[in-house]
């Protein structure tokens, strides 16, 4: 009997069907929304090809997907239209759900992605 793949080993089955630099900013992604959340619970979605992330998988639970796409990857905010965006980085036209586009692993590093996933967390 086969065990199922681990969250890490999901991640690496989605990520190998991107580019490397693609892959890394999901990467690092990933390790900074769970260094501000560490209980974070995480599922791979192959079917929508994104990774989900929240407190617990239930619908309302979810504050965070990462989607990555040919040259970058989006950061999707469960509550995007309402969190506070001093710096102007949050994109898209949804009710809610609204995306930060990063292109590079420094874009993840910039203070206003952090700020927004603490202000994502705060929020629920």
């Amino acid at each position: 009997m086969t065990q199922p793949p681990t969250i890490d080993e999901a991640v690496d089955g989605l990520l190998g069907n991107h580019s490397p630099p693609v892959a890394a900013i999901a990467r690092a992604l990933r390790a900074l929304v769970r260094a501000e959340l560490p209980e974070v619970e995480e599922q791979v979605d192959f079917g929508n090809r994104l990774i989900a992330l929240g407190r617990s998988m239930r619908m309302r639970d979810l504050l965070f997907a990462i989607i990555p796409h040919r040259e970058h990857v989006n950061l999707q905010l469960a509550d995007g239209a309402e969190l506070p965006d001093a710096a102007g980085i949050v994109e898209g036209t949804g009710k809610r759900i609204r995306h930060v586009k990063c292109r590079s692993v420094d874009d993840v590093d910039r203070a206003a992605v952090r700020e927004l996933i603490r202000a994502q967390i705060s929020a629920r």
